[in-house]
């Protein structure tokens, strides 16, 4: 049996809390937006909030673009698979509130269930298992969980909510966290 994390001296024991309840870590990466709403007279300066529980996390603003490419990876602390991660676009404003660009929200659990499969040795680019659109999600087209160079990873084509039009490219891997509880 592992022993109980333990604190540093006089560093209070909330970190301790937290590593014990860690899974692991999600990588976000933020490829790019399709078709972005025009928020601005003829086009739009999108950015993206991506929230897992009392996280928030933000991608750079891309000046007078409704197709930008982010190509940024973001990092989430994951403790309950259960919780859904949401992604908002933003239009950013100078003299006013942002506007909102759409939303999209997805489940990590399909990710997480093919990573505790625990599969080595297997071909680059060979799919373990695929996500369908419906109603109860927001993909815009069949996702695929890939076995890639000895990660699993997942890419995906969110559809945005909310708003008129609009697509975001992501793709998300799970890292494993020494002193986690795992998966």
């Amino acid at each position: 049996m592992a022993s109980p994390i333990r604190s540093a001296p006089n560093c209070g024991s909330s970190s301790g809390a937290v590593m014990e309840n860690l899974l692991g870590l999600l990588r976000v990466r933020v490829i790019r937006g399709v078709n972005l709403a025009v928020r601005d007279v003829v086009s739009s300066d999108p950015y993206i909030v991506i929230k897992m529980g009392k996280q928030k996390l933000k991608t750079s603003v891309m000046k007078k673009n409704v197709n930008p490419e982010w190509n940024e990876e973001l990092t989430l602390s994951v403790s309950n698979p259960e919780i859904p991660v949401k992604l908002t676009v933003y239009d950013k404003d100078t003299f006013s509130m942002d506007d909102k660009m759409g939303d999209a929200e997805f489940d990590v659990r399909p990710l997480l269930e093919a990573v505790k499969m625990r599969l080595t040795g297997l071909p680059s680019g060979t799919v373990i298992t695929r996500v369908m659109p419906s109603r109860r999600n927001c993909l815009a087209e069949e996702s695929c969980i890939v076995f890639n160079e000895g990660k699993i990873i997942q890419k995906m084509y969110l559809r945005l909510r909310n708003v008129e039009c609009g697509e975001v490219e992501i793709q998300l891997q799970w890292i494993e966290v020494p002193g986690s509880r795992g998966i």
